[in-house]
C-alpha cells in the first residue's frame, strides 16, 4: 500500500486540505479542516495506506489557535 498524506493549509479566506497535490473543499477553520483530514486519513488507515497528518501552528492563517477569524479584530 501507499502513502496518504493530508497536509491543512491556509487560505486567504480559511484553510483547505491537501492530498496528492489537489485541495478540493474550503473551510472556514483548521479545526474543520482537521476534522474532514482525521476522517478521510481513517478510511485511508483501513485500506492499509500508511497516514501522515500534518496541521500548521498559530503562527500560520488567521493566528488563532483553531484557526477561526478573531471577531475582536474585525471592525
Amino acid at each position: 500500500m501507499g502513502l496518504a498524506e493530508y497536509m491543512i493549509v491556509s487560505k486567504p479566506d480559511g484553510w483547505t486540505v491537501l492530498h496528492d497535490g489537489n485541495a478540493q473543499h474550503d473551510y472556514d477553520t483548521k479545526e474543520a479542516a482537521f476534522e474532514a483530514a482525521v476522517a478521510a486519513a481513517s478510511l485511508a488507515i483501513r485500506q492499509g495506506h500508511e497516514v501522515h497528518v500534518s496541521v500548521p501552528g498559530r503562527e500560520a492563517g488567521s493566528k488563532t489557535a483553531l484557526g477561526a477569524k478573531d471577531s475582536k479584530s474585525a471592525p
